[in-house]
């Protein structure tokens, strides 16, 4: 009898185990959650969010390691920072914060949840670390920092008959009125004027444009995201004008300006998916440095060119990466 008792015991446990085996193996499979927010809808953000969710994939974070959500601020900084308090009650492994806004509303949010940013020009300036190369915290990131002296060779040696600039930006992005204030110094060095053109919404761009026609020989566009989300209706302007509009992003010559020297943004993204997948492999966010956009591509618009009654050089032509024609 006792012997019978023990194995019925026995059979009991085992039957219970079997049938916790099903939950526990569920539970252990379930994915990560990675939320990405975005201040605004335009090519080169959305860019980023691509390569981050293409570098998760090629790296094997398929959908059954990881859950990838996505939330727009249309532009409105309040409404980023719904998100961000939204995100963190999600209680995902990672934010990513594309943008400054996003980026400081999610660390607004936040002190524990990992944040990883993308398209920071300057984060130490936006106040998201204190050291690009010992980040501490829970940020770190990817900068879109611009070669600025570079595309400001790019504008003397396509219209050296240039002396002013203008340059179209949002005062109130804190990462644009950082790579405005260098734009400047270096285009002082070089022997140009600048004159702004300020607009704080994206139904100010085409005001701000105009603002400039008579005042600027050439207009300049640095990584601002209002601007870039109206960058048509700036477009519209200089064309009608005949004056050409250059920009710090390469996807903008895609929608018309003359010409960029910039990053490509879909390969910043895929940068921004490796620190996603360093974290998500247990490595200390505090202790992944902040890194910067690889290389710098050519793209012209000799379409646009064409339309001002531009002459783009040869040896531009022949160095670009990209040419809409």
């Amino acid at each position: 009898m006792q012997n019978s008792f023990k194995r019925q015991l026995m059979l009991k446990a085992a039957a219970g185990l079997l049938a916790l085996a099903p939950f526990s193996m569920a539970h252990a499979a379930e994915p990560s959650l990675v939320a990405i927010s975005s201040i605004v809808d335009h090519p080169a953000l959305n860019a980023i969010r691509d390569g981050i969710q293409d570098e998760l994939k090629a790296k094997g974070y398929d959908d059954s390691k990881v859950k990838i959500i996505f939330q727009n601020a249309q532009g409105q900084p309040s409404i980023a920072t719904q998100i961000a308090r939204k995100f963190v009650g999600d209680n995902p492994a990672v934010i990513v914060a594309i943008s400054t806004p996003s980026a400081q509303a999610a660390m607004a949010a936040t002190k524990d949840i990992p944040i990883v940013f993308s398209a920071v020009t300057d984060p130490v300036a936006a106040k998201l670390i204190d050291d690009a190369d010992k980040p501490g915290g829970n940020v770190t990131g990817t900068s879109d920092r611009a070669p600025l002296a570079e595309q400001i060779d790019l504008i003397k040696e396509m219209t050296p008959q240039a002396k002013t600039i203008g340059v179209i930006y949002n005062p109130g992005e804190a990462n644009s009125v950082v790579s405005i204030s260098q734009f400047k110094e270096i285009a002082a060095q070089k022997g140009y004027k600048v004159v702004d053109g300020p607009a704080t919404k994206s139904a100010d761009v085409q005001a701000a444009a105009r603002s400039l026609v008579g005042k600027a020989d050439v207009i300049y566009v640095p990584t601002d995201n209002t601007i870039i989300s109206a960058l048509e209706s700036a477009i519209r302007v200089t064309n009608n004008a005949k004056i050409p509009l250059y920009t710090g992003d390469t996807d903008s010559v895609m929608r018309g300006a003359i010409a960029s020297l910039g990053f490509n943004y879909y390969d910043m993204g895929k940068q921004t998916g490796d620190q996603v997948i360093a974290i998500l492999e247990g490595q200390k966010i505090s202790d992944l440095p902040v890194r910067y956009g690889k290389g710098s591509e050519l793209y012209l618009n000799s379409k646009t060119a064409k339309t001002i009654g531009l002459v783009i050089p040869e040896d531009l032509l022949k160095k670009a990466k990209k040419n809409v024609e």
